[in-house]
């Protein structure tokens, strides 16, 4: 009997995350839900840091998936921007932590690459190859519900161990894998 897993994918941001949940059993995977959490109406930057916790938490609650994979920031030009993203990421990557599931970082090119076959595909590309793959009815309006989905999605064709990304275990193995981002 095939092993069944859930993955939750997350595309982190201070605005608007995305997140998306597959089922995967053996080499099949169906969807389960993907969103979108709204962060515009929160005044500060701490008070949208504290509902991305608490909404990840509750998916996680929720859904409990065995595994989370998440977009590693990118590198821009604006530096408050880079800073504020990876301060979502890291709120994110704490909630699943906090409930000790394994977490795995995944690039954007390298999340197109895996839906697409294209690094530098279109956000749009990857909201039609998920449409296909998923059979989903109808797209949102705003594609951060498909990002967050394509990370699930890329984290499933990575297989059980991926070595283009960055994988964690707990605290622990963040701490001994990052030591120059703790203070």
């Amino acid at each position: 009997m095939a092993k069944e897993r859930i993955i939750l994918g997350i595309d982190p941001g201070t605005q608007v995350m995305g997140y998306g949940i597959i089922k995967c059993v053996g080499n099949k995977i169906t969807l389960i839900t993907f969103g979108e959490i709204i962060l515009t109406k929160y005044e500060t930057h701490a008070l949208k840091l504290k509902k991305i916790f608490e909404r990840t938490l509750g998916i996680i609650d929720e859904y409990h998936p065995d595994e989370l994979a998440i977009e590693a920031p990118f590198f821009g030009k604006n530096v408050q921007s880079m800073l504020k993203l990876g301060r979502a990421q890291g709120v994110a990557m704490a909630a699943g932590l906090y409930r000790d599931i394994p977490i795995t970082e995944y690039l954007p090119k390298k999340i197109k690459q895996s839906v697409t076959g294209s690094g530098n595909a279109s956000k749009e590309q990857v909201a039609a190859m998920l449409q296909t793959l998923l059979k989903i009815k109808t797209l949102p309006k705003r594609l951060d519900a498909t990002d967050g989905l394509a990370a699930a999605v890329c984290h499933f064709f990575q297989g059980e161990s991926s070595p283009t990304g960055e994988s964690y275990t707990g605290w622990e193995s963040f701490v001994t894998k990052n030591p120059k981002r703790i203070k």
